[in-house]
């Protein structure tokens, strides 16, 4: 779910173990509930739209049925759940980066202090409100597996041309991966026309993406991939983005 490497954290995802599986269905629950509060208290992904993109992120990640229902109904009031609130944290982190850490958390004290402490023990510090988030923009990012498509479509330019004709703003290849950027409000749209098309898309959501990414040394970099994953490991943190060139 993380932004400083998307397209890698989806796959890494899908191969966790048992364990690192039920962090990462405990952390959509919480996104579910947060939706459907959000929504006005509704648990129908038809008039919820964000609603409806988690539950298909979810279900990506092969999370269990009766979990998304479980989640919903802690939304709905239906099932006790606990005061979910949403959090963000400016920081800094190795060789300079900037980091926006988002989270949910049932006591914002407490997972506060969490962050804190994993920053301070990977070169990090937090920063003031704003002093980063003038950094990132809003950017839907539609994921997909080449080997998964047609033969035709494992074409990196016949897959281009698509997107672009779907109303895709840019396309990148890392491998076998393809990862498809559009703007927030065009997500929906460039990703229903491409599953006309009989694209497999492995996931589709809306993101902040640096305005401009930076280069840091080999050293920093090896720091800043150990306090992104120690961050990931926090129950609390939702997503994580920076402006760290890969």
């Amino acid at each position: 779910m993380s932004g400083h490497s998307h397209a890698k954290t989806v796959a890494a995802t899908k191969n966790a173990n048992d364990a690192k599986k039920g962090k990462i269905y405990s952390k959509y629950g919480r996104l579910i509930t947060i939706a459907v509060k959000e929504g006005g208290g509704s648990g129908d992904p038809t008039t919820n739209a964000k609603l409806k993109t988690i539950i298909e992120q979810a279900k990506e990640m092969n999370m269990p049925k009766e979990n998304i229902e479980r989640a919903i109904k802690k939304g709905t009031g239906e099932l006790v759940g606990d005061n979910l609130d949403e959090v963000s944290f400016e920081a800094f982190g190795p060789g300079g980066i900037a980091l926006i850490i988002n989270a949910i958390t049932d006591n914002k004290n407490r997972t506060l202090g969490e962050i804190k402490v994993i920053l301070n023990m990977n070169n990090s510090k937090l920063a003031g409100e704003g002093a980063v988030r003038w950094m990132f923009e809003n950017k839907g990012v539609i994921v997909l597996d080449l080997k998964l498509q047609n033969t035709d479509l494992q074409d990196k330019e016949n897959l281009e041309l698509l997107a672009i004709e779907a109303g895709a703003e840019d396309i990148k290849q890392e491998e076998e991966v393809v990862v498809i950027y559009t703007g927030p409000t065009n997500l929906d749209i460039v990703k229903k026309t491409l599953e006309e098309k009989q694209i497999k898309i492995d996931s589709a959501s809306i993101v902040l993406m640096a305005k401009e990414e930076v280069l840091v040394s080999e050293k920093e970099k090896e720091q800043c991939q150990k306090l992104f994953n120690a961050l990931d490991d926090n129950d609390a943190v939702q997503d994580v983005f920076s402006n760290l060139k890969n």
